[in-house]
């Protein structure tokens, strides 16, 4: 019999989990289940103590993911065209539930037949080596998998393809000649974009009382404000990592949150979840060595983050009003760590900044949209004609935030504690400058990302803001 023949009678067997598609479908059912529906902590426990078969069941029944949810494996599913064009038949031989094996297989329409695990039988390992030996005999099926339970199944295949491996599946590989199959590099700085590192920058909002009370040359206040990024930053990215898994469905089919390391299945959910908690504890930790006041902010910043997560992001301009607050709460957070009076003016000021910032957020979303005025934006309440709406109440913010900085500028406080006060005047058209700038560009769609996360790399922005602490720095020596 020549090779093209015994093709046609050696299935192609594809495995599921961190094969075909990049992620662990149980772990992400039971991550997305427990941060929904953290209350079944208890019963996922009891699920697992009565076996994974009975775990993957009802996890299943209660995450429903569509198969367009997945993050697939571009290569993989190449592979499986070829196969198919040389008459091979292809088989998804998976340890998943019956509904998240079927929903895939419909939805890519590229297997002849689909074996999945049962409420009693969990289709792994050796019981998968069992099943594909029972159906096809030893040797009679080729086999793509990646991990240690993998190995078992190599043994009895004809030949065994290897994608993504782990350790035991990479050492099995190696020592049988295997084949494996390239794969597009995986950044190693990835776990740190899961966390987001680079949003720590926000955080710097901490030090503002510090520096606008003349305090910057107090070593013990500087060392709790450090504190108190640090503390707060770690619980951001906890926050973040949770917000990603809530949210990894509608992530997948935005043009560039795909890419996030979660949904991408760059990072796993256990090493993510492992993080945060580390992450958590180490924001406590920070958080113990700072006033109470602190502490009681940060559990407000951790309440209200969570509660925008799964319910007011999806709530029409609540949104917005609780991402400019967040951002004035790191404020708030500053003076509580630090024990410095805080200002009615910085906090009215910070409040209209940050609404114009979060409102051009949602105008670039919205200009991302289909010219379809119905259209509504994935996962938020808004449709495409809102973005005039949008765009009218940034630029208001703008303006707001103008002119609350020049009563500022005006007011009693500041001839006592500026020695040049004149020389605050230029922070007015500075700022207007920097947000105007902004919203004209996001109308342009030349806005890509986060618009504080533009200001802090954007060097026209970066002057602006060097520019404005010279001139806060200037005006309060005494020349």
């Amino acid at each position: 019999m020549d090779a093209l023949s015994d093709n046609r009678h050696v299935p192609l067997c594809i495995d599921l989990d961190g094969t075909l598609v990049a992620t662990d479908t149980l772990w992400e059912g039971v991550a997305s289940v427990l941060v929904r529906r953290p209350w079944l902590i208890l019963a996922v426990i009891a699920w697992a103590i009565a076996g994974k078969a009975v775990l993957k069941r009802e996890i299943a029944a209660r995450y429903q993911s569509a198969g367009a949810d997945w993050p697939y494996r571009a290569e993989v599913i190449e592979r499986i065209r070829l196969a198919r064009e040389a008459g091979q038949p292809v088989w998804l031989v998976t340890g998943a539930a019956e509904s998240t094996a079927q929903a895939i297989a419909d939805h890519l329409g590229l297997f002849d037949r689909v074996l999945h695990s049962t409420g009693t039988e969990n289709l792994t390992s050796r019981r998968k080596r069992d099943r594909l030996v029972s159906l096809c005999g030893d040797g009679g099926f080729d086999y793509a998998g990646n991990s240690r339970d993998d190995v078992k199944v190599f043994d009895a295949a004809r030949r065994a393809i290897i994608v993504a491996p782990d350790r035991a599946a990479r050492r099995w590989g190696a020592s049988h000649g295997a084949e494996f199959l390239s794969l597009a590099k995986t950044s190693r700085l990835a776990l740190l974009k899961s966390i987001r590192v680079h949003q720590w920058l926000k955080n710097v909002l901490i030090a503002v009382p510090l520096i606008l009370n003349h305090e910057y040359a107090n070593a013990q206040l500087v060392l709790a404000a450090i504190a108190a990024f640090f503390s707060f930053s770690f619980l951001a990215s906890t926050v973040y990592v949770v917000n990603d898994i809530s949210d990894l469905a509608n992530d997948r089919h935005h043009p560039r949150k795909r890419l996030r390391p979660l949904a991408s299945g760059a990072v796993s959910i256990p090493v993510a979840c492992f993080t945060a908690a580390a992450l958590l504890l180490a924001s406590v930790a920070l958080a113990s060595l700072l006033p109470p006041d602190f502490w009681a902010v940060l559990v407000f910043y951790a309440v209200i983050t969570t509660v925008y997560t799964f319910v007011l992001k999806r709530k029409l301009l609540v949104d917005v009003f609780t991402l400019a607050s967040l951002y004035t709460v790191r404020i708030v957070a500053g003076a509580a760590a630090t024990g410095v009076e805080l200002s009615f003016w910085l906090l009215a000021f910070s409040i209209f900044f940050f609404l114009s910032l979060a409102l051009v957020k949602r105008y670039v979303e919205l200009n991302e949209l289909a010219e379809d005025a119905g259209t509504r934006l994935k996962g938020r309440s808004y449709v495409g004609s809102d973005k005039d709406m949008i765009g009218q109440a940034g630029v208001a913010s703008a303006f707001s935030a103008a002119m609350v900085l020049a009563l500022y500028v005006d007011s009693t406080e500041v001839a006592s504690m500026y020695h040049q006060p004149a020389l605050l005047w230029p922070l007015c058209p500075l700022i207007l400058y920097m947000l105007l700038r902004i919203w004209i560009l996001a109308r342009r769609s030349q806005m890509h990302e986060d618009p504080v996360v533009f200001i802090m790399r954007d060097w026209r922005s970066q002057l602006t803001t060097v520019a404005g602490a010279c001139l806060v720095l200037m005006a309060a020596w005494d020349l």
